[in-house]
C-alpha cells in the first residue's frame, strides 16, 4: 500500500500557500481599485494550481488535443490580466473580470483532463459552472480537517504535540466567534467601540471595520482557492473519499476514543482556551456597563455622544449576546470531555465567569430598554422583551447551579421556566400596564402615542378612565374609550362575556 504521508504534506502545504494567498489578496484588493494587482494576483494562483497539480499534468488525453486548447488558453488569460494595468474602459474592466474567471477555470479543467464532455461541445460548460460555483462548497470542510491534522498527536511525527498543539487550535476556532462577538458588543456600546476602534492603530489599519473586512476577504479568498483546486483533485466519490480519508485521518474501528464514547467530544484543552478568549472580551465589556449602571461613564462617552443616547442603545445585541452565551454553555456542559482534578474545575469557573458576565449583559440591557421606553413610550413589544430578559436571567442564575451541582437536566428546567414564563405574561395584563406606564409618561413629559394607544384592547380601559379624569380636557382618550364601549356592546350574547369588555360597559357608561 503507498505510503500517504507525502501527499499529507503537500495538501499541508497547499493550504498554507492559500492562505498565503488570502494574506496577499486582502492586501492588493480591499479598498484598491484593480490595477496592477490583477495579473500579480492571477499569476501567483497558477503557482498554487501548477504545484498542487504536479505529476497531473500531460499524459492521455481524454479528447483528442485538450490540453493543447488548455495552454494555448494562457494567450488571452493574460492578456486579459494585463489590460487591468493598462486600460481604463469601465465597460471592459467589469466583463473581463467574469471572462478571466471563466477562462481560469477551463483552463484548469483541460489540463487536468476534466469535464464530462469536451470543451466544444455544451455539456462541458455546465461542467465549467459546476467546478467553479458548486464543488468548491462541497469540499469547505477540509481545510478545517487539515488545521485539525496540523495539532494533532503523533509520535514521532515532529508536530506540535500536547497542550500547545490544543491551545493553538482552540484559538483558532475562537477567532470567527470572536469577530462576531465583538461586532455585536461594538454595536451595542459606544465606550466599548471607541476602544475597539483604537486598536487598529496599533496595526495600522484604517478601522476595526476595516480591520474585520480584510480577515473576512482573506479568509474567502484562501478558502475558495484551495477548495476549488481539491476538487480538481478529487473530481468522483471515491476520489474524494480518498482525499478526505487523507486530510481527516480517522480513529480505527475499535480504538480506545470509540469505546469510550468519548469521539464526539471536544478536548478539553481546546475548549478552555475559547472560553478564556470569549471572557476575557466581556470582563472587559462587563468593567464598562458596570461604569455605565453606576453612572461613571459620562465623562468616558466618545466625542458626539449624549449619555442619554448611548444609554438607549444596543438592549438588541445584548440580549443576541446573551443567546449565543447560552449556547456556548451548553456546548461547554454537554459535549467538552470531563477531565479530573483541576482542569475540570477550571471548565467551571470560566463557564461561571461566562455565565456572571451575560448576568451583567442582561441587567445593562434591561436597564437600557427602560430608558428607551422612557423616551419612545411603552408597547407589548417592549414588555415582552423585558420579560423575555428576565427569563433568561433566572435560566442564567439555574444554569450557575447546574455548572457546580450538575445533577440535573437543565433542558427540563428552562423548559419548565418557558413554560410558567408564558402563563406569567398571559396574567400579567399588559395593555393594562402599556396605560398605566404611558399616562405616567404622558404626565411627566406630555408626550403619547395616541394611533398606538388606540390600538389596546379593553385591558387598558380604567387606566384610561384614570388619566381622563385628570385630564377632562384630553379628546383622544374620549375617543378611545368610546370606540372601546361599542366594542363591548357589540359583544352580544352570553358566549362573548368577557370580564375586560363588561367591565368597559360599566365604567365607560357611569
Amino acid at each position: 500500500m503507498r505510503d500517504p504521508a507525502p501527499w499529507l504534506k503537500r495538501y499541508s502545504r497547499m493550504w498554507m500557500i492559500a492562505l498565503l494567498l488570502g494574506f496577499i489578496g486582502q492586501y492588493l484588493f480591499v479598498r484598491q481599485t484593480f490595477g496592477l494587482s490583477v495579473p500579480i494576483f492571477v499569476a501567483l494562483c497558477y503557482g498554487l494550481f501548477f504545484y498542487s497539480v504536479k505529476g497531473r499534468l500531460g499524459g492521455f488525453d481524454r479528447w483528442k488535443g485538450q490540453s493543447k486548447t488548455g495552454w494555448l488558453l494562457f494567450g488571452p488569460i493574460a492578456a486579459l490580466a494585463v489590460s487591468y494595468a493598462l486600460f481604463a474602459n469601465e465597460l471592459f474592466r467589469s466583463l473581463n473580470f467574469l471572462g478571466l474567471m471563466l477562462l481560469m477555470v477551463a483552463q484548469s479543467m483541460l489540463l487536468t483532463r476534466g469535464g464530462s464532455q469536451p470543451w466544444h461541445r455544451f455539456g462541458f460548460y455546465g461542467d465549467l459552472l459546476k467546478q467553479w460555483l458548486l464543488i468548491p462548497l462541497t469540499h469547505i470542510g477540509v481545510p478545517f480537517g487539515i488545521l485539525a491534522g496540523w495539532f494533532r498527536i503523533e509520535k514521532g511525527s515532529g508536530r506540535l504535540s500536547g497542550k500547545l498543539g490544543k491551545i493553538l487550535l482552540g484559538l483558532v476556532i475562537a477567532a470567527p466567534l470572536l469577530i462576531v462577538v465583538v461586532a455585536l458588543l461594538a454595536s451595542a456600546d459606544g465606550i466599548f467601540r471607541s476602544w475597539i476602534e483604537n486598536v487598529p492603530n496599533l496595526f495600522d489599519v484604517e478601522s476595526v471595520g476595516d480591520w474585520f473586512v480584510r480577515i473576512f476577504i482573506g479568509g474567502c479568498i484562501s478558502f475558495y482557492l484551495f477548495c476549488f483546486v481539491w476538487g480538481l483533485l478529487f473530481r468522483k466519490t471515491k476520489s474524494d473519499d480518498e482525499g478526505l480519508e487523507a486530510a481527516f485521518p480517522r480513529e480505527p474501528h475499535g480504538s480506545t476514543a470509540e469505546k469510550s464514547g468519548t469521539g464526539a467530544h471536544v478536548d478539553s484543552t481546546i475548549a478552555a482556551t475559547v472560553l478564556v478568549c470569549v471572557n476575557f472580551v466581556y470582563v472587559f465589556f462587563v468593567a464598562i456597563q458596570f461604569s455605565y449602571l453606576f453612572g461613571a461613564a459620562e465623562g468616558l462617552l466618545p466625542a458626539g455622544t449624549a449619555y442619554a443616547e448611548y444609554a438607549r442603545r444596543g438592549f438588541a445585541e445584548l440580549v443576541a449576546i446573551a443567546m449565543i452565551n447560552m449556547g456556548i454553555l451548553l456546548l461547554g456542559l454537554h459535549f467538552v470531555k470531563k477531565e479530573s482534578g483541576l482542569l475540570d474545575r477550571f471548565r467551571q469557573v470560566l463557564l461561571t465567569v461566562l455565565m456572571s458576565c451575560t448576568l451583567v449583559m442582561l441587567i445593562s440591557a434591561y436597564s437600557r430598554l427602560s430608558l428607551y421606553e422612557e423616551a419612545y413610550g411603552f408597547t407589548q413589544q417592549r414588555l415582552l422583551v423585558h420579560g423575555f430578559m428576565i427569563l433568561l436571567g433566572i435560566m442564567m442564575m439555574a444554569a450557575i447551579v447546574r455548572i457546580w451541582y450538575g445533577r440535573y437536566s437543565l433542558a427540563k428546567v428552562n423548559i419548565a421556566l418557558a413554560v410558567v414564563a408564558y402563563v406569567i405574561m398571559n396574567y400579567a395584563n399588559l395593555d393594562a400596564r402599556i396605560a398605566e406606564n404611558n399616562a405616567e409618561r404622558y404626565e411627566r413629559n406630555g408626550r403619547m402615542d395616541w394611533a398606538y394607544m388606540s390600538t389596546l384592547s379593553a385591558d387598558a380601559a380604567p387606566a384610561l378612565l384614570k388619566l381622563q379624569e385628570r385630564h377632562p380636557e384630553l379628546k383622544e382618550v374620549r375617543d378611545i374609550l368610546a370606540e372601546l364601549r361599542l366594542e363591548a356592546k357589540d359583544r352580544k350574547g352570553w358566549q362573548s362575556w368577557n370580564l375586560s369588555h363588561r367591565r368597559v360597559e360599566k365604567l365607560v357608561s357611569h
